[in-house]
């Protein structure tokens, strides 16, 4: 199986990355995807690809630190470098986020989408997919993916950690996205603010368009919801999936793997 996104790259691994890639390793995940949010966290994605032959980095710039750009020097060319490296596969996570965060409240709209737009327009000149990050933003994405929508590469990219409505799923699927499931698919009730079961969803995406991503260290699938997620529980994921499907476990492994391929194009 393939972890598509998750966060090796942030302090929460600092000490212990390589014990917890040798354990998802010996569980059965074959490759590992670590994702960008910022420029540091891009570099350090990259460092840990380079490093190791079954992981692979996403660059980009998180709809949460639209507004603090400022500090970073040059971050559209930096970004444009990090673009060109060995092993970079995609442009992400890159989006728009409107959920109000006690810490962060709400990241300036109109900021967001610019950002999110140079972003994209980055992902066209190298030829790079799209991991895109959204919270209760679908109408803006959907309007400015249509905006680019002869642009787009063949197969755009993937919604990570999906969310929202049945209407909303199916409109991405037509614009030829795949959708990233998390481990908050086992979780009970409806996300604030949501108000579609994250279950249904699944139950509603087709299987040659999921992939599987644990966003570690967030997002532990049940029975570990708040502990440090990791990649290994891509597993559980993979269960709960064909779980909710009526198929196998096997159908479910060898399918996403293949999606996976097919996106990003892995070797």
């Amino acid at each position: 199986m393939i972890d598509v996104h998750c966060h090796l790259n942030f302090k929460s691994f600092i000490d212990d990355y390589d014990d917890v890639i040798r354990e998802a390793i010996e569980a059965g995940i074959t490759h590992i995807i670590n994702v960008g949010t910022k420029i540091e966290s891009s570099k350090k994605a990259i460092d840990l690809a380079l490093k190791y032959d079954n992981l692979y980095a996403i660059v980009g710039i998180h709809p949460h630190h639209a507004d603090k750009l400022e500090l970073e020097t040059n971050w559209l060319e930096q970004l444009n470098d990090l673009a060109t490296k060995p092993k970079v596969i995609a442009i992400g996570e890159i989006g728009l986020d409107y959920f109000p965060y006690k810490s962060n409240g709400i990241v300036d709209k109109i900021l967001q989408k610019e950002v999110f737009e140079k972003q994209i327009e980055i992902a066209f000149k190298y030829r790079l997919p799209l991991q895109i990050h959204n919270r209760h933003a679908s109408n803006d994405i959907l309007e400015i993916l249509n905006y680019y929508k002869t642009s787009l590469q063949p197969i755009p990219g993937m919604f990570h950690c999906f969310s929202g409505n049945k209407d909303f799923l199916t409109k991405v699927l037509d614009l030829g996205f795949y959708i990233g499931f998390d481990g908050n698919i086992t979780y009970d009730g409806i996300a604030p603010g949501e108000t579609t079961m994250l279950s249904d969803l699944v139950k509603n995406a087709p299987l040659d368009r999921i992939l599987l991503e644990t966003d570690s260290p967030y997002l532990s699938p049940e029975p570990h919801r708040g502990s440090r997620n990791k990649p290994c529980y891509a597993i559980l994921i993979a269960e709960f999936i064909a779980k909710l499907k009526g198929i196998s476990l096997e159908m479910v492994k060898n399918q996403t793997i293949k999606n996976t391929h097919i996106l990003f194009n892995l070797k």
